[in-house]
């Protein structure tokens, strides 16, 4: 959907749907439902609409037989309100990105804890060996010893 008039069609497709949802469908089956993106084909014939709904299982069950049923009323208001000559087929899929993100902050704070368990075990113990274990260059002092120590053995070798 690279075609920004495909774009602004389906972020309009999106505004009527959330409103007819809102205002004029009146349907007791229909849940707490949240328009969460539609995505429109490249040739305006096809409209896929997201939708999340809040509550237990049996509720997006219901939902989603509403929004069928509804699925006529909402593609004329569409076309009326779009003023198009050829009104895309609307298609509803639940959006499973908002059960994804609980799933993930979910793992992320099991993650956190099991890293605060790690990090009050370790609290208090050194590691094993020598606090710098890298090896450094020896120093400009060393050196100057070393090279008195040299010129010793050589005095100590001529006489």
């Amino acid at each position: 959907m690279s075609n920004p008039r495909s774009r602004k069609i389906a972020d309009r497709i999106q505004v009527i749907v959330a409103e007819m949802l809102e205002r004029r469908i009146k349907d007791p089956r229909l849940g707490f439902v949240t328009i969460t993106e539609v995505r429109v084909t490249g040739d305006n014939q096809q409209a896929t609409i997201y939708y999340t709904v809040l509550g237990a299982d049996a509720d997006q069950e219901s939902t989603a037989t509403a929004l069928e049923s509804a699925k006529g009323l909402l593609r004329s208001e569409v076309g009326k309100q779009l003023g198009m000559r050829h009104v895309p087929t609307l298609t509803f899929a639940w959006d499973g990105v908002p059960e994804t993100a609980r799933h993930l902050d979910e793992v992320l704070a099991k993650a956190r804890e099991a890293d605060a368990e790690v990090a009050a075990v370790r609290e208090g113990k050194a590691h094993a060996g020598e606090a710098d274990p890298y090896k450094k260059p020896r120093e400009d002092e060393d050196l100057e010893d070393l090279d008195d120590e040299d010129d010793l053995d050589d005095e100590g070798a001529g006489a």
